[in-house]
């Protein structure tokens, strides 16, 4: 069993409830589970078209989305961060003693070999342990 695992959450998705009830299985009866959501900030010329205030109030919402998924689950620390995904969460699980990660994957299509998806990012990062798990539609 893990002591310190890490779900990052992509709110958008559906995947978050499957891989934070993994966590909680593989947290057993001591472990603790933190429910990550990394806050891309608009980038390049959007970044020109938005106020503070705008932005300010997008990551507000997002705080409380990720409150509201978390609120439930009683062994869940939700935690939000601004950043690049996939280099904040390698960045975050370093930096706080992360022993296993639970990511969830969709179905990768082409851009993804070439590119590759947060997932695969952190697949080849992370200095812990990975658990992928795959979207089935």
């Amino acid at each position: 069993m893990y002591t310190k695992i890490l779900v990052p959450m992509a709110l958008d998705h559906g995947i978050s409830s499957d891989t934070l009830a993994i966590a909680e299985l593989l947290r057993g009866t001591i472990g603790e589970v933190v429910a990550l959501h990394v806050h891309e900030e608009p980038q390049g010329s959007v970044s020109s078209y938005l106020d503070e205030d705008t932005v300010r109030a997008g990551f507000e919402r997002v705080k409380n989305e990720l409150a509201e998924k978390t609120a439930h689950l009683p062994n869940v620390t939700p935690v939000l961060i601004s950043g690049h995904s996939a280099r904040a969460i390698i960045d975050y699980a370093n930096s706080n003693g992360i022993d296993c990660i639970v990511i969830g994957s969709h179905k990768p299509g082409l851009r993804d070999y070439f590119l590759g998806s947060t997932a695969a990012r952190v697949v080849r990062h992370a200095s812990c342990a990975v658990h992928v798990h795959r979207d089935a539609t």
